[in-house]
């Protein structure tokens, strides 16, 4: 079965599978970083969950009105500034939803940078099935 052709077709598949990532995502970047720097409430599996439901949401409704804004200092900065419009995005899902505590701008680039990566891979794997 293409499982990335299913992705592309159908609303609700591609947001549980964003929703996945996303909590997966989450849930390694605080263990890399610590919970000192990103803290998921208590930890439990439904702060994350709901974490991961509310950045998912997030990156599918406003990361792409902020990529169009951004966009020419996207294409100046060769792509770099992706990485502060990830960072502004987690900094969103920290403002809607408290339970998630982002230190500093540089721990949700941090984050940034660990959930695209776990999000590439997670993409690829699935791709290869």
């Amino acid at each position: 079965m293409d499982y990335a052709r299913v992705f592309k077709k159908h609303f609700l598949a591609k947001l549980v599978f964003r929703w996945a990532v996303s909590s997966l995502g989450l849930w390694i970047a605080q263990g890399i970083l610590g919970s000192d720097h990103l803290k998921l409430g208590s930890g439990s599996w439904v702060t994350v969950l709901l974490a991961g439901l509310i950045l998912a949401l997030v990156n599918m409704a406003i990361k792409p009105i902020l990529v169009i804004f951004s966009f020419p200092a996207i294409v100046l900065s060769l792509g770099l500034f992706m990485l502060v419009v990830n960072a502004l995005v987690i900094m969103a899902t920290s403002w809607l939803y408290s339970s998630l505590c982002v230190k500093n701008f540089g721990v949700a680039i941090l984050a940034g940078i660990i959930i695209s990566i776990v999000n590439l891979l997670v993409t690829k794997i699935i791709e290869g099935l």
